[in-house]
Formats: C-alpha cells, sequence, structure tokens
C-alpha cells in the first residue's frame, strides 16, 4: 500500500494529471509547441546515449537477438488483433490508425516505465532501449497495410496518390527512431569517462524534463476527452 501511495504521488505522474486538470477548468496553460518539441528530443536523445552506453557494457548475444525479434513479432502482431477487433465498431481507416499506435511502441510510454524503474531502484538491460526502437515502425506499417488491404476490398479510397508509400517510407525513415538509434550507437561507442563528461545533462535534469514532457501529454490528453465520451464506451474499454 505504501508503495502504491508513493507511485501515486510521483512528480512526473501529477504533473500529466495537472495537466489534465488545467483543461478541464478551461485554464490557458500551454507548452509551446517548440519546447515541446526539444523535450522530445532530448529525452529520446538521453535514454538512446545510456542505452548504448550500458550496452556497450554487454556481450550481444542470443537473449538480446531473440528480444529484438520477439519485440519485432509482437509489434507486427498486435496490431492485427487490436485491427479485427475496432472494426466491428469504428470505421477502417479508424481502426488501422488505432492498432497502429497500440502496436507501435510509444517512446513516452517507455520514458515513463523506465522512469518508474529508476524510481523504484529496478536495473534493466540497455539492449532493450534497441529493442523499443526495433518495435517503433512494424506496427506502423502493419496498420497502413491493412487499411490499404481493407479500402481496396471494400472498393474505398486510401487517400491521395502515392500517400500509401510516402506514409510507409516515413514509418521506417521515422525521426523518432533515427534519433534513438544514432544516439545508441553514439553512448556504445562513447567511454566511460566521456559518458560522465556529459552525465549531468543525460542523466541529471533528466526527471525534471519528464515532467514537464508529462504535463503536455496532460494537456493534450485532457483536450481529447471530450472525444472519447462522444466515442461511447467500447474504445474506452
Amino acid at each position: 500500500m505504501a508503495s502504491l501511495l508513493e507511485n501515486l504521488t510521483n512528480p512526473a505522474l501529477l504533473f500529466f494529471i495537472l495537466g489534465i486538470t488545467a483543461v478541464q477548468i478551461n485554464n490557458d496553460l500551454k507548452i509551446p509547441e517548440t519546447s515541446s518539441k526539444f523535450i522530445s528530443i532530448y529525452l529520446l536523445l538521453s535514454i538512446g546515449f545510456k542505452g548504448g552506453n550500458e550496452l556497450s557494457h554487454s556481450t550481444v548475444d542470443l537473449e538480446i537477438m531473440g528480444s529484438l525479434l520477439l519485440g519485432v513479432l509482437l509489434a507486427s502482431a498486435v496490431p492485427v488483433l487490436a485491427f479485427f477487433l475496432l472494426k466491428q465498431k469504428v470505421n477502417i481507416k479508424n481502426a488501422g490508425a488505432i492498432a497502429a499506435s497500440y502496436g507501435s511502441v510509444s517512446a513516452v510510454t517507455f520514458v515513463t516505465a523506465i522512469s518508474f524503474l529508476d524510481f523504484e531502484g529496478v536495473l534493466f538491460d540497455g539492449y532493450m532501449i534497441a529493442v523499443m526502437a526495433s518495435m517503433e515502425a512494424p506496427a506502423i506499417v502493419v496498420g497502413i497495410l491493412l487499411i490499404h488491404l481493407y479500402c481496396r476490398k471494400n472498393q474505398e479510397e486510401f487517400g491521395a496518390p502515392g500517400a500509401f508509400s510516402s506514409v510507409f517510407n516515413h514509418s521506417i525513415n521515422n525521426a523518432s527512431v533515427l534519433l534513438i538509434l544514432g544516439s545508441l550507437v553514439i553512448g556504445y561507442l562513447a567511454s566511460d569517462q566521456q559518458a560522465e563528461g556529459i552525465k549531468p545533462f543525460t542523466t541529471d535534469i533528466f526527471k525534471g524534463f519528464l515532467a514537464v514532457f508529462l504535463l503536455d501529454m496532460g494537456i493534450r490528453a485532457g483536450s481529447q476527452l471530450g472525444s472519447m465520451r462522444e466515442n461511447g464506451p467500447f474504445l474506452v474499454l
């Protein structure tokens, strides 16, 4: 019970709730778009660098390769399951979009999860950063393929000419994936002494930036609560 209470009073979570509350009481609290983007870049950079540095102390073995393969398989399977459940209640394009978002591992979710583990003092392997990065694209690609397939089956327009190839290319060459993988490689190549030199940037201020980021996420989530109510309990569940 004490552990649960401690987790519920985590500053990052409370800032998220504050963001939702601000929207519900029609407060004009907002995080500037440029600041929000910078914080997102910082969090991805920090996660990738720390993961790469930890990975440099590990030996690439069957466990790491198996984890990468399993991550990709799960990221591909989840959207298929979600799509066939969702298309019973919503149209094909919405079903595909939601399915892709559930299959693709959100960097925000990952940041929050590892922050929770750090807070609890639970150790995790650095290669999980690479697993997360590998799970970004497959779900998006599968979601798009399902939309494309069922739009053709139902003789509906998928989108403008070239829309499929454009979105497909974007899902593969995603800025978030590039940043986190690039940072992971840089962290892997950096020596312990070099990593220690930028620790104040990559580690010490991380939780503060996470709190501001989750405040912004709370504001965004709060602004969408109305549409959740409109679409009924099925989507909420």
